[in-house]
């Protein structure tokens, strides 16, 4: 972990639920939200990543990490695990992080492939959110909701189209619960990463040609490298935190400069022959039976 640049206290007595709190940017998230303080409720479909991340929050700080196993995408479960979280006490903040992407001719897609990732990020992402705000409405209580997107929001991407049109519609839920609910004092704000390299998603993601400088290659950043957990967590820490009750509404771009100077999505992908698609997508089948095999092997 980077060295932070806020106090140790500054989530002390929070409460925030994490989605896909197992693994990934989610992980690194609820780590640095539990070092500051935070109670983190660990939320992802898979229980064994879950209860691993919650033995490291308990490293961290102890009894910071509360794993449970919820399905986003379902309404019901997703308002079953809020009560649960609150059994406790109120939640403080949301940090919506579930989601799920892959590299593919858009042409290629069935209504399966299609569904598997815009429900989790489109539908995930407004069931957690309404859960929370509708219970902070009902008792009268501020809330923070992060959502995490990518700069895709305002460009789109060739080849990860439901991704990306998944992540703009909560780029506009952001935008418009902000307006909504600011008389509540519920703020809603969004950070898009760059390329940020982390477990199995890279291996989906990446093209596997140095050839071709896309979305997940460091050349095509001014900051000339990629981007780390710990720098979108700091940012995450601080939209939560009581420092900045004034700003809603808000995606905030941190990929070293890559929107601005591009290429920062996978239109040079177009590039690939039928056979660099079959060979792309074995691997990350490869990637994603192996991921599998590593879980049940721990």
């Amino acid at each position: 972990m980077s060295t932070s640049p806020f106090r140790a206290d500054l989530l002390a007595g929070s409460r925030i639920v994490v989605t896909g709190g197992g693994s990934g940017l989610g992980r690194a998230i609820a780590g640095v939200l539990a070092a500051h303080g935070a109670t983190v409720h660990l939320w992802g479909r898979r229980p064994d990543p879950l209860a691993d991340a919650a033995m490291e929050l308990d490293r961290i700080r102890p009894g910071s990490g509360v794993p449970r196993s919820v399905d986003v995408r379902d309404a019901a479960a997703v308002e079953q695990a809020m009560d649960a979280a609150w059994a406790d006490g109120p939640l403080t903040g949301v940090v919506n992080g579930a989601a799920g992407n892959f590299l593919a001719p858009t042409a290629t897609l069935s209504p399966r492939a299609y569904e598997a990732v815009t429900s989790t990020v489109m539908d995930g992402s407004y069931f957690v959110t309404h859960a929370a705000g509708t219970r902070w409405i009902a008792a009268g209580l501020a809330g923070s909701v992060v959502s995490l997107l990518t700069t895709w929001v305002w460009t789109g991407s060739a080849f990860v189209v439901p991704s990306a049109m998944a992540k703009a519609a909560v780029h506009a839920m952001t935008m418009s619960l902000a307006a909504e609910w600011a008389p509540h004092r519920i703020r809603l704000n969004a950070v898009a990463p760059g390329p940020i390299r982390t477990d199995y998603a890279w291996d989906v993601l990446d093209a596997g040609r140095d050839d071709l400088v896309g979305a997940t290659d460091p050349r095509g950043v001014p900051a000339g490298r990629l981007g780390t957990p710990d720098e979108v967590a700091h940012l995450v820490t601080f939209l939560l935190s009581d420092a900045c009750e004034y700003l809603t509404g808000e995606t905030i771009a941190m990929d070293g400069g890559q929107r601005l100077a591009g290429p920062g999505t996978f239109a040079a992908l177009g590039a690939l022959s039928a056979e660099d698609w079959a060979g792309l997508q074995a691997r990350a089948r490869a990637a994603s039976e192996a991921s599998k095999a590593q879980r049940r092997a721990e």
